[in-house]
């Protein structure tokens, strides 16, 4: 009697489930990225202590300009793994797509 072992297959969802986890990372940081860059231009040019965001009141370097940038992107990131605007679902959604194609076509892996 034969027994086909079940091993190899939960080893393959296991790195299939890895995979998509990759996936997922990569297409919320994609959307981070983007929305970033959308958040930019609201950032005012006064910060919190009433002097100008341009370091021309004497007192203020670039280390304003650096923690802005943190923290937009920080509120990018959030906003992305909140679910965003749907930009990383259809990221994923698309390779997902493109892969079952290339998978039934028969067509190499990149």
């Amino acid at each position: 009697m034969n027994i086909p072992s079940v091993l190899p297959a939960q080893s393959d969802i296991a790195a299939q489930t890895r995979q998509k986890a990759k996936l997922a990372d990569a297409a919320h940081e994609f959307e981070a990225s983007l929305l970033q860059e959308l958040l930019k231009p609201m950032q005012s040019g006064k910060n919190s202590w009433g002097g100008e965001g341009d370091g021309e009141d004497g007192g203020e370097d670039n280390s304003f300009d650096t923690i802005r940038s943190f923290g937009t992107e920080a509120v990018a990131k959030a906003i992305s793994k909140g679910g965003g605007f749907g930009i990383a679902k259809q990221v994923v959604a698309q390779v997902e797509r493109e892969h079952r194609q290339n998978s039934q076509n028969g067509t190499p892996k990149s």
